[in-house]
């Protein structure tokens, strides 16, 4: 994962995360792309099935926010009483808190009408970026974050990764397939919440190198 010595990577990965948001905001704007979005649409859609809607919707039912909540309470007990980490449960506590504030600002920012093209499910609010995606990446990433220096073996490493990012994939796509999110809202979604997490564990490391450095 991301080395204690490494300042100018976290900062490189910020700007990255920064700039490429800075752009699916600008093209949001100014319509260019909104072909982009209705051909990603069309293409996710075209595989409707009965069994695809069901998986679909269970990935999103994951990323919503009573099934995040529960998560949040158990991993944060697990955190809590099996490694003991009362720094890493904090860094968890204001990654997910500051990923529902800022997507909630953003939405009332932008207030981007969400699509409607086929609905599979009817829900409410603004469109960009999507608080499913948002919060799929922040939680999934720092999960993966935390639990990767308690992984000695390169198999569980990897098959940590492989978890992580299904599900932020499958999380946002599952959006897109539902008709609920443009493909651009998925996209910004993701870009925020890798910034803010990019961020919050940069400030992590500092707090913990500095607390090294005192022992």
């Amino acid at each position: 994962m991301i080395g204690n010595k490494c300042p100018y990577r976290l900062s490189i990965i910020i700007f990255i995360f920064f700039f490429s948001f800075l752009l699916v905001t600008l093209f949001v704007q100014t319509g260019k792309i909104e072909k982009f979005d209705l051909s990603i649409i069309h293409f996710v859609q075209g595989f409707e099935t009965p069994l695809l809607t069901s998986i679909m919707l269970f990935f999103t039912k994951i990323g919503s926010f009573p099934i995040v909540t529960l998560l949040f309470l158990l991993i944060s007990l697990f955190l809590y009483f099996v490694f003991h980490h009362r720094s890493e449960l904090v860094l968890f506590a204001v990654v997910i808190a500051g990923t529902l504030v800022i997507n909630r600002l953003l939405k009332e920012y932008f207030e981007r009408v969400r699509p409607d093209i086929h609905r599979l499910i009817e829900i409410g609010g603004y469109s960009f970026p999507s608080g499913h995606a948002m919060t799929a990446f922040s939680v999934y990433t720092i999960l993966a974050f935390l639990f990767w220096r308690h992984i000695s073996t390169r198999f569980g490493r990897i098959m940590l990764l492989i978890f992580s990012a299904l599900f932020i994939f499958m999380i946002g796509i599952s959006r897109i397939y539902l008709g609920v999110h443009y493909p651009s809202d998925i996209l910004g979604g993701y870009f925020v919440s890798g910034m803010w997490c990019t961020l919050a564990i940069g400030f992590f490391q500092k707090y913990k190198n500095r607390n090294h450095a005192k022992d």
